[in-house]
């Protein structure tokens, strides 16, 4: 079985949407969820948070940035191609509902102040996050962080939800505020009127938002993006400390308690391939005639 490509974008110069005929995963999505690709028979699995979907149009959609060969393949592939292999949705929804479990000791409750920070391309989970939070009645504030301006995604969809509030922070202030995520949620921490904090990003953006809101004993959860590769549980590959014990982030995840992550050890994790990837997107782009 093949799924149709029905929309791509390009975002900013490394930074692309797509949209994928699936209606039998799109019928099953919920906030928070992932899914797998192989762009070919020969391709790598790779998981993908969804970043909307509509289950009466069949479609999903998800944001990538180019990082490797796998994102490559990705991002010369086009409208009207196809990819290969689709499973999903994977992992458990981000606790939203009202009612549903947010931590060991703490459950949503209707008019409950959510912070939703998303940083880079984890902007791409923060919004289904916020559009379901929003739905079941809780105050949302979202922090958006970004290296600059041109790396901002998700702007107008986020400005359409019924939000207490968007704030907008660039490393360089090309847009919205000069610095860190971590400042304005410190800001709303320690005013008192935040009930639990929800996280997703880069590894050492979420260490240091867990840090602070640990300062506050605000309930945290951050979604993380170890190495993946079956899915399911069974190679280990993204297994992780978690309270001290291990974790698997595709079962057991994607969303921990972020007060307790062992994140030196998840962000070792994570870079354990890095050279073989670089080497694998350079040796793609000698080999391939479209970047000649």
């Amino acid at each position: 079985m093949s799924y149709k490509i029905l929309d791509k974008k390009q975002l900013s110069g490394s930074v692309f949407e797509m949209t994928i005929d699936a209606p039998e995963i799109a019928r099953a999505a919920h906030a928070g969820q992932f899914f797998i690709l192989r762009v070919n028979e020969c391709g790598e699995r790779v998981p993908f948070t969804f970043s909307d979907w509509n289950a009466d149009d069949g479609w999903i959609r998800f944001i990538f940035m180019r990082v490797g060969k796998s994102t490559h393949l990705l991002e010369d592939i086009e409208k009207g191609d196809s990819l290969r292999d689709v499973a999903g949705p994977m992992g458990h929804p981000t606790a939203t509902e009202v009612g549903s479990r947010w931590t060991a000791d703490r459950s949503i409750a209707e008019g409950d102040h959510l912070v939703v920070v998303g940083g880079g391309v984890g902007t791409a989970v923060a919004y289904p996050v916020a559009r379901a939070a929003v739905e079941a009645g809780a105050k949302v504030t979202v922090i958006c962080g970004a290296r600059t301006q041109e790396l901002l995604i998700l702007q107008d969809e986020l400005e359409a939800l019924d939000l207490a509030d968007l704030i907008i922070v660039t490393d360089d202030g090309s847009a919205g505020r000069e610095g860190l995520v971590t400042e304005p949620l410190r800001e709303l921490c320690a005013s008192g009127d935040v009930d639990r904090v929800f996280v997703v990003g880069p590894g050492i953006m979420m260490k240091f938002c867990s840090a602070t809101t640990a300062e506050f004993q605000v309930p945290t959860l951050a979604s993380l993006n170890p190495i993946m590769v079956d899915g399911t549980g069974m190679c280990g590959a993204c297994r992780i400390q978690v309270g001290g014990q291990t974790k698997f982030g595709c079962v057991d995840g994607p969303d921990f308690d972020a007060h307790v992550v062992d994140w030196e050890e998840l962000m070792t994790r994570q870079r354990v391939y890095a050279e073989q990837e670089r080497l694998a997107d350079g040796e793609y782009m000698r080999s391939c005639e479209c970047h000649e």
